[in-house]
């Protein structure tokens, strides 16, 4: 029987709410009656709660007691491939279908009717007087660009009472307007000219479009050296898809990136596209999810959740450094943005590119098997080349103790410095030191909350835990045994490195790229815009500096500790050590002037390490794949992770026993069970973490697996259970 698509008033209609219940609830349909997708405001209890109309109701409760949908609200009804999608996801990744239905509508005041409101932009006038609160209104207005704020939205962003806005806008400092909530995003018109192209990309980008043109699904991998100009290529691809009158969504693994690329953007297509990441208001985030919903948007740039927007024709998924971790959300909904694009693009017959310099082995294997289409940019744009790259070897090194700065790479920086060129001091850790010592007792301060060491960030003046945030003043004493001044730093983090390069090179300007020295997005942004502008000889930066960002003026990268990824039992950590090695790398030497990267590590005959000096990628995949193939691993096998979580210790072990013993279900389709075993991270904010393991063959049917075996325990009321399929980390 079909399902019908429009429900006459007083018909039975199951809704999915985003409360977390585990079945549609049967309403009424309300006067007027409604549409399949439509978004619904139901009773719930004594509360008004959001509802997706998904189908007729069941029928199997009292008809008496049945109430009536409240509203239906003033959105465009979820397309039907929005609800196969958010359905598919769920049983891949085994959650709750409420909690997918949270993911696709987090759009603040989401049945709120069309209206005018008043927004606040950066005036001309001058103020009578500056201030400290004067000044954060104007710098958060500065850093937001042009953005809409409310005038909620403005004194939060700066700290300030709306009585500091409205004092400002007296004087004509900032723009008190009018402005209809929700408009369109300004046409981008894909007729205009690109960038003139290689030959290498024009063949590429073509390949690209045709595939665009056949309004199917494919995916295509974009392989293409750092520099290279994948960039260029796949919007070309945009442009067609544009042209077609379909939507496209580019995905960024990070905020800092959306600047540069939103420029490349205006000057491909006259105009800025829709935005959909942390780093933008509420107020254009609501904009964003309803033009996406009624076509009023063509293309959206954002991060991982930008995939769960209400689009009317999706066309082209663009993955740019498909590689980056970041694409797997790690609370919440576990869920992989690369593997839920294909997911969404096969849905809706769109396209998926995912591009990369050093892609994923996952994406590697699926072009080797002819899963995927693979697209090849071997050299680097115009007359840029690849930078030379060695290791320095750190046991013929004389470096004194808390140094970290070999004097091999202190000679190359001060070369490159003299050129008037810059230099970057790759180290991937925040802070200012990882672990704090007290040379009294040899005790380790740790977070009160979670078995981890807390980091000194000493910009801050306070010891920061990076598992949960938690945050503590310095101490001058030990906690342990209270001896004063005998706490010492142990290991290097960014903003220790800083210290020795200041000391190292009194006369260059220094600045540090790490994403908790910023307080917005936007401040990130305009650091990262200096640093390409020459106002920096040398930076300082964790893996943030890694992810795509082009300074013009950077000719060598040193990385002070190339081994740290290796340590650990951690299976990709092979893989990502040569990501990350070749991608920072590859910051180096973008224009026409050489670059060199120099790799400090105290074992320069690791396989690892040998292949990122060699360049010989294929034969990195080669031996990676084979070893993880006899493995069983992914991505020639599967894995899920079961995460328990109490405050009681005994209660996670005795249910992650009773799980172990009870392993029938996993046993019928061939997997193992690992554990249970403390997570490597045994206790975060206070809540002690058992992990289990499964592993399988890849063909086996492993979610009905696992939600078969994980169904046949009743958990106790504060013990939490995970599922995490296809784990990128295993902590």
């Amino acid at each position: 029987m079909t399902t019908p698509s429009f429900f006459d008033e007083g018909a039975l209609v199951g809704v999915l709410t985003t409360q977390p219940l585990d079945r549609l609830l049967d309403y009424k349909a309300p006067e007027g009656g409604c549409f399949l997708g439509a978004f619904v405001e139901v009773p719930l209890g004594p509360r008004k709660v959001l509802g997706v109309v998904w189908g007729p109701g069941q029928g199997d409760y009292d008809a008496s007691k049945i109430r009536s949908v409240i509203r239906v609200l003033d959105a465009v009804p979820m397309m039907p491939e929005m609800m196969e999608f958010l359905g598919r996801a769920a049983d891949y990744t085994l959650t709750p279908m409420p909690a997918m239905l949270r993911l696709a509508t987090r759009s603040p005041g989401l049945g709120d009717p069309p209206s005018m409101r008043k927004v606040y932009r950066l005036g001309q006038g001058e103020p009578d007087r500056m201030t400290d609160a004067r000044r954060r209104v104007l710098q958060a207005l500065s850093d937001y660009g042009g953005l809409s704020f409310t005038l909620g939205e403005l004194a939060e962003a700066a700290g300030v009472t709306t009585s500091v806005v409205k004092g400002l806008v007296k004087h004509g400092v900032v723009r008190e307007e009018e402005s209809p909530r929700d408009l369109p995003y300004p046409r981008l018109d894909p007729d205009l000219p690109g960038v003139e192209l290689s030959a290498e990309q024009a063949a590429a980008a073509e390949t690209l479009q045709a595939a665009v043109r056949a309004h199917s699904y494919g995916t295509t991998l974009l392989k293409g050296v750092t520099g290279s100009g994948k960039t260029e290529v796949y919007l070309e691809a945009v442009a067609e898809c544009l042209a077609r009158g379909r939507q496209a969504l580019v995905l960024l693994p990070e905020i800092a990136l959306t600047a540069e690329f939103l420029k490349r953007v205006e000057a491909r297509f006259g105009a800025m596209p829709a935005e959909w990441h942390s780093g933008v208001t509420m107020t254009e985030r609501r904009r964003a999810w309803r033009m996406v919903g009624e076509a009023g948007a063509q293309l959206v740039v954002g991060a991982r959740s930008a995939l769960f927007l209400p689009y009317r024709d999706l066309g082209l998924i663009v993955v740019d450094e498909e590689h980056d971790t970041s694409y797997k959300q790690e609370d919440g909904v576990l869920y992989n943005a690369r593997d839920m694009a294909v997911l969404r693009a096969s849905i809706c017959s769109a396209q998926v590119v995912l591009a990369s310099a050093t892609p994923s082995l996952e994406s590697w294997a699926n072009a080797e098997a002819g899963k995927y289409a693979k697209l090849e940019l071997p050299t680097r744009f115009g007359a840029a080349e690849l930078p030379a790259m060695r290791a320095i070897d750190m046991r013929l090194e004389q470096l004194p103790s808390n140094r970290w700065i070999s004097p091999t790479l202190q000679r190359a920086v001060e070369q490159r410095l003299e050129a008037g060129e810059q230099a970057l001091l790759f180290l991937n850790r925040r802070g200012y030191a990882p672990v704090t010592i007290c040379r009294a007792c040899g005790h380790q301060i740790g977070c009160d909350h979670c078995d981890a060491r807390m980091v000194e960030h000493r910009f801050l003046k306070r010891l920061v835990c990076h598992q949960c945030g938690e945050t503590k003043p310095m101490p001058t004493a030990c906690p342990n045994c209270e001896a004063e001044d005998r706490l010492a730093p142990v290991g290097p983090g960014v903003e220790r490195m800083q210290e020795e390069a200041a000391a190292l090179f009194p006369q260059a300007r220094l600045a540090v790229l790490s994403s908790d020295l910023y307080g917005s997005a936007r401040a990130l942004k305009a650091q990262i815009e200096a640093i390409a502008g020459g106002d920096a000889d040398i930076i300082i930066g964790t893996q943030l500096v890694a992810k795509g960002h082009n300074f013009p003026l950077l000719t060598l990268v040193g990385v002070i500790d190339a081994d740290l990824g290796l340590q650990g039992s951690d299976l990709r950590a092979a893989e990502r050590t040569f990501q990350l090695m070749r991608q920072v790398a590859g910051r180096a030497g973008r224009t026409e002037r050489r670059g060199e990267a120099l790799l400090q590590t105290y074992q320069p005959e690791h396989s690892v390490i040998r292949a990122i000096l060699s360049g010989d990628e294929e034969g990195f995949w080669r031996a990676e794949a084979q070893e993880r193939r006899q493995a069983g691993v992914p991505p020639y096998g599967r894995m899920a992770g079961i995460v328990l979580s109490s405050p009681d210790v005994q209660e996670v072990f005795d249910v992650g026993g009773v799980l172990a013993r009870n392993d029938a279900p996993l046993r019928r389709i061939g997997a193992q069970v690992y554990g249970p075993a403390p997570a490597p991270i045994a206790r975060i904010r206070g809540r002690h973490r058992v992990r289990l393991l499964v592993k399988a063959a890849k063909t086996a049917k492993l979610q009905e697996a696992l939600a078969a075996w994980v169904a046949q325990v009743k958990l106790p009321t504060n013990l939490r259970l995970s599922v995490d399929i296809d784990p990128q980390s295993f902590y």
